[in-house]
């Protein structure tokens, strides 16, 4: 029940003692404020490594030649290995059960130019999978396909800051760009959400791009996207597969750790997300660490504060107020500062958070800091709660004091 009473005393207790409500709402604040940004930074951290390594399909593996260390069935040691169009074919039907899409890529290094102005971005020579493994979604037109793959089709999709710095608004499907000598027509646009690296390339076909180096059919490294629904142990099991086949058609020894180098993006994700999993773990601890040191500090105040009003519970007592209404009182002056205070760091934790720079935050691999509402509103209740807790201890020993000894205290 509501006691007008009751609270004008707490009101009155508070603008006569301004310090110490003061320090005790400072206390409960600065707790809960600091919980509050440090769990809203975590969350960052753990938010950039998700956007570093789920902007990509994450059931991929590369697969990337190199020189042999060792020598192997009459093969002499620093034997560079190249992969070739037939160890694509093999690996298709060798693991056609496992395999959803191969992507064979070439690094290209080539002069653009458009009209009378020359420009410098990357190419990369692939096949269609490429829009898959690296979530590249259309604007306009489309991405290289089957056909330009078969008929070696000068043909190239550009990323969307392509498109604006090469042709500056006008519509570039259609139009025609030089890459070194020759003449690729522009049959799409494409965005990706991991940002401008991505979008400051231009797609061309693989196969076009052997054929204008004199029709090889080497490579320079292959990607490989397989069924998640194998798990995490089934792709690592899948990529140490792979490389045993390839060693084995490539005539490069089991033992030998750099003919041919497999990395397993699924196997990378788990491990980097376990680790960014583990720091937000320690920053959320600090944070309990920093609650804790919170509520220690309420419940250091509010024995002071009660063992600074002891003479004037005694007089309560002899004046005959009972027990429960002297730790009622406590406990209500308790809550009110606690509850103020809290959600007071509380909302000012969410705006610094919501009010920092992106873009400087970024600088330290934080991105979108920040904290769930919930997570929020449960660290301040728990904190008000400890209050509470901290604040019946010392009232109950403080009523249950003989008026005598209360008025006879020092």
């Amino acid at each position: 029940m509501f006691n007008i009473e009751r609270w004008k005393e707490i009101f009155q207790s508070i603008q006569k003692n301004k310090l110490r409500t003061a320090l005790s709402g400072i206390t409960v604040s600065l707790g809960i404020f600091i919980f509050i940004i440090l769990f809203g930074l975590g969350e960052g951290l753990k938010n950039s490594y998700s956007d570093l390594f789920l902007n990509n399909a994450n059931n991929v593996i590369y697969v990337y030649p190199g020189k042999t260390t060792k020598p192997f069935d009459g093969f002499k040691t620093n034997r560079r290995i190249q992969l070739k169009n037939r160890d694509i074919a093999a690996l298709q039907k060798e693991f056609e059960n496992s395999i959803e899409y191969i992507n064979p890529a070439l690094f290209v290094r080539e002069s653009i130019s458009y009209g009378l102005e020359t420009f410098d971005f990357d190419i990369s020579a692939v096949s269609p999978a490429n829009q898959i493994i690296e979530k590249h979604v259309l604007m306009k037109g489309r991405y290289i396909n089957e056909k330009d793959i078969k008929e070696k089709n000068k043909v190239t999709t550009i990323g969307r800051l392509v498109a604006r710095d090469i042709f500056k608004g006008e519509d570039p499907i259609g139009r025609f760009i030089n890459l070194g000598s020759r003449s690729f027509k522009v049959v799409g646009v494409f965005q990706d959400t991991s940002g401008d690296t991505e979008e400051n390339k231009l797609i061309i076909p693989y196969t076009t791009r052997q054929q204008i180096l004199k029709g090889t059919d080497v490579v320079g490294n292959i990607g490989i996207t397989f069924d998640q629904t194998i798990g995490g142990s089934g792709a690592v099991k899948l990529s140490d597969n792979i490389k045993s086949f390839l060693k084995k058609i490539k005539s490069v020894d089991p033992t030998d750790p750099s003919g041919i180098r497999v990395r397993n993006v699924a196997d990378e994700i788990d491990r980097s997300m376990q680790f960014a999993n583990a720091l937000q773990i320690i920053v959320t601890f600090v944070g309990i660490g920093t609650l804790i040191a919170g509520i220690i500090g309420i419940s250091n105040i509010m024995v002071f504060i009660v063992k600074e009003r002891t003479k004037e519970l005694g007089i309560r007592k002899a004046l005959g107020a009972e027990p429960s209404e002297i730790i009622k009182m406590i406990l209500t002056e308790s809550i009110f500062i606690t509850a103020i205070s809290g959600f007071l760091g509380m909302i000012l934790g969410i705006i610094i958070l919501n009010s920092l720079d992106s873009g400087a935050l970024q600088e330290f691999f934080i991105t979108r800091a920040g904290v769930n509402l919930n997570i929020a509103l449960s660290a301040t209740v728990i904190l008000i709660i400890f209050g509470v807790i901290a604040g019946y201890i010392p009232a109950k020993r403080a009523a249950q004091i003989k008026p005598i000894v209360a008025l006879n205290d020092e």
